[in-house]
């Protein structure tokens, strides 16, 4: 930790915020001005490279400068009043439980526009590209740090635009139809979260975050709790996916280009689950109590419905797409989140957070890699793989078979590295629920929880074993390895899923404040 005056660390999370959307503006002017490039393409590109990175380095340095002994309390705080008749205001700050989240975001997006400035998808020029990458970045920096209901909702919605058009233009086949469905899906559970915000907000009185944290609840009647968490959850259900709403996710992550899934997958879900955290939980904690254990149902059905379904699509002859199959993967992940988020309990909740930051960034890499593989052979599908272009991979490519090999065993959860602790813990949780929820029900969800991650296990091993071992002709054509620009945008993403494996407390010694202080109704 360094000392940071705090008017400095108001600065950067408020540059943190907005200076994407100020870099995107930039990346439209006839003339933007990022580095000199050969082209104005290429210029463009580096713009977008350079921004992600300024924006990057200030998440470092504001992490560097969070007070780490006090991570329950609310730091780099701006408040501003902006709409006084609604008693809206520009209220940003973060904590324990927002912090990696916010530096998750910038350092993926950074990687993402490294490696298309390397590597750019097919499709229209990368100006609209560039400023499309950077609102989405601003969107979902700002979600993770505004404290005010409706300024979240904003930053909620912010996302969907950018997100729609790097499906639809720069996506592969099927895109226009998978963009349609992610938007109508989104928006439709927007329309409903926004009633249920509005419901609180006018029942306290208030829209601040912090306020309603403090209050616990106190001011709004058991009902209205209710009806809010039942409105409020259905909207943050369908961005995390929580099955049976997850039914967009797959098209969409097959038919997005790569950076598009690996923001979709590492940043965009873990806005549904981190509003469940910050909104729900401690503002209407009597109302998700009701609803805890019909979330913990939902939650192990998509747990085992995911690893079902990537069975399927792995299994010889099945079709199956890589891309897919990995979409599949995150609704039984993200189900691992819900389970902990559940329990109302600081293990669970822990748990879940930990999770949110693993499948972050495992996914993440797994999608770098599959979209590598695509580059290489022209093709997701794992018969095609398997047996025709990429059978043996690690005889083709060894250093690429090597990571994809690391990442699914990351991604089904082995001791040691980060894909470990968020599900053990969010079973722990499970194990003994918060006080009056049925406890036979969770332990029963916990049993169901278990066996799920023994299908998870099964399926990343069958991928490994299809893709990547086998005989290797000596007439077999060799396939590119690891290229520079792949090593410098996967490298972190391995470190990072090493070090939160042998290292958890680095996450939970952030959040476990935090979310104690946020399950006991109170704030600072």
């Amino acid at each position: 930790m360094i000392d940071i005056n705090e008017s400095v660390m108001q600065f950067l999370l408020a540059f943190v915020v907005v200076g994407p959307l100020l870099g995107a503006a930039a990346a439209l002017l006839p003339a933007p001005p990022g580095l000199k490039g050969k082209s104005p393409e290429q210029a463009v590109l580096r713009h977008g490279v350079t921004v992600t990175g300024a924006v990057l380095i200030a998440a470092i340095v504001l992490a560097l400068g969070f007070d780490h002994d006090q991570p329950s309390k609310m730091q780099a705080s701006t408040d501003i009043s902006w709409i006084p008749a609604l008693d809206v205001r520009i209220h940003l700050g973060i904590d324990g439980i927002s912090l990696p989240l916010l530096v998750l975001t910038a350092l993926l997006t950074f990687l993402c526009a490294l490696y298309s400035y390397f590597k750019m998808p097919a499709g229209p020029a990368p100006k609209a590209f560039v400023a499309l990458l950077l609102v989405l970045e601003s969107g979902t920096l700002a979600a993770f740090a505004v404290l005010d209901l409706l300024l979240f909702f904003l930053a909620f919605e912010m996302v969907l635009i950018p997100m729609y058009f790097l499906i639809a233009r720069w996506g592969g086949e099927g895109r226009s139809q998978a963009a349609w469905r992610f938007i109508l899906y989104t928006l439709l559970g927007s329309v409903v979260m926004l009633l249920g915000l509005l419901l609180i907000g006018i029942k306290a009185g208030t829209f601040d975050m912090m306020a309603l944290a403090t209050d616990n609840g106190r001011s709004l009647t058991t009902s209205v709790q209710v009806i809010a968490v039942l409105a409020i959850g259905i909207g943050l259900a369908v961005k995390t996916p929580m099955w049976p709403l997850h039914s967009w996710l797959p098209d969409a992550h097959t038919a997005a280009p790569t950076v598009g899934s690996v923001l979709l997958a590492g940043v965009l879900l873990k806005m549904g689950t981190y509003g469940f955290v910050r909104i729900l939980l401690p503002i209407a904690p009597d109302g998700f109590r009701t609803f805890a254990p019909y979330l913990a149902a939902l939650a192990v059905v998509g747990i085992i419905y995911g690893s079902l379904a990537c069975l399927a699509l792995a299994r010889q002859g099945a079709k199956g797409d890589l891309k897919r199959l990995i979409a599949y993967s995150s609704v039984g992940h993200m189900g691992f989140v819900l389970l902990g988020i559940a329990t109302m309990t600081p293990t669970g909740v822990n748990g879940a957070l930990f999770a949110n930051i693993a499948h972050g960034l495992i996914t993440g890499l797994l999608f770098f890699l599959v979209g590598a593989l695509k580059d290489r052979t022209g093709t997701t599908d794992l018969d095609t793989l398997a047996e025709e272009t990429g059978a043996a991979l690690y005889g083709k490519a060894p250093r690429l078979g090597g990571l994809l090999a690391f990442a699914a065993v990351a991604s089904l959860g082995l001791p040691g590295l980060a894909g470990f602790w968020g599900e053990m813990l969010a079973l722990f949780g499970a194990f003994q629920p918060a006080a009056g929820l049925s406890r036979p029900a969770f332990l029963t969800f916990m049993a169901i929880g278990a066996f799920g991650t023994l299908l998870t296990a099964a399926y990343l091993l069958i991928v490994v074993r299809r893709v990547c071992m086998g005989a290797l002709p000596q007439d077999a054509p060799r396939l590119t390895d690891v290229r520079s620009y792949e090593f410098a945008a996967w490298t972190p993403l391995v470190v990072l899923t090493v070090v939160a494996g042998l290292w958890p407390k680095a996450l939970l010694g952030l959040s476990d404040p935090a979310v104690q202080q946020l399950l006991a109704g109170g704030t600072r």
